[in-house]
């Protein structure tokens, strides 16, 4: 097929060897398969901020760290350049997070390039060598429905362990191949611990994936994962492999709130004292 624009650089510097065919076609990318020497993978050409639908909502982009301060400036200007590089950033989002998530063992494609906006990485593939399936577009068993449903769980988990949750984890962002579910499309992705949308977030990762789940298993729409894997994570027990029950109790303890603001209140105090000694040092100084 003819070379779209976007990768004519890739091809030119030896990166991708033959352009085979489009697999889809989104809101956010359009993806290609591609011949790189001996190997078949895919390249997913971002589109341009005004080209496409999702919105770059704050509550993504929040703890995201940027360049420099120019760029930080421009950004909070929204110049034309501010724009260029919250688009730059947003892609870089997603490949800093595949690398990260695949080197912490979850099931994401493997990334092996980013060249002039275009992400190379791994073809997810079938038993046939095909595209892998998306998990909507199969039928599955009550038991199967358990296992990729506890399975994802799991990633979840380790995308939490290593710092990051997905934002927008539902069956439409799953392939399933030979070897079970692989998690995709990742540039809305958060810094756990710096977003204060992350526990929310999680939070809706995993009741869609109850949801979805639960057409074919219904007692998993009762579980309650979410909130328990963000209470292990806030406590500082969340690890890759911590026994999960699917239950959580929400404490009925009323928090004493006027011990706390007695605390701050001696904090301050006690902060205070300490300025306007200092002070009368300096004064006793001169």
């Amino acid at each position: 097929m003819k070379i779209p624009k976007r990768i004519a650089p890739l091809v030119e510097d030896g990166l991708v060897d033959r352009i085979m065919r489009q697999l889809k076609s989104g809101k956010e990318a359009t993806v290609y398969v591609v011949e790189c020497g001996d190997e078949i993978r895919c390249a997913k050409v971002y589109k341009e901020a005004n080209q496409r639908g999702f919105h770059q909502a704050v509550h993504y982009t929040e703890g995201r760290k940027v360049k420099g301060s120019r760029q930080a400036r421009a950004m909070e200007k929204g110049s034309r350049y501010g724009r260029q590089e919250q688009e730059a950033a947003w892609q870089r989002a997603e490949v800093d997070a595949l690398y990260k998530l695949a080197a912490a063992g979850v099931r994401v494609p493997q990334p092996y390039n980013f060249y002039e906006g275009v992400l190379l990485m791994e073809l997810v593939a079938d038993e046939h060598g095909e595209p892998a399936p998306r998990l909507n577009d199969l039928e599955l068993t009550e038991q199967q429905a358990r296992e990729f449903h506890a399975f994802l769980i799991r990633q979840v988990v380790l995308m939490l362990c290593a710092g990051i949750v997905h934002g927008d984890l539902s069956e439409f962002n799953v392939l399933v191949d030979s070897g079970g579910p692989v998690i995709i499309d990742l540039p809305q992705a958060v810094d756990a611990a710096a977003n204060n949308n992350a526990s929310r977030m999680l939070q809706r990762d995993v009741d869609n994936l109850a949801e979805y789940f639960g057409q074919f298993a219904p007692e998993l729409l009762t579980t309650r994962y979410g909130q328990e894997i963000w209470a292990l994570y806030q406590r500082g027990e969340l690890l890759p492999d911590t026994p999960l029950t699917g239950r959580f109790q929400q404490t009925e303890k009323q928090a004493d709130v006027r011990s706390v603001m007695r605390e701050i209140t001696a904090a301050r105090d006690d902060h205070a004292a300490k300025l306007r000694y200092q002070q009368l040092k300096r004064e006793e100084g001169r």
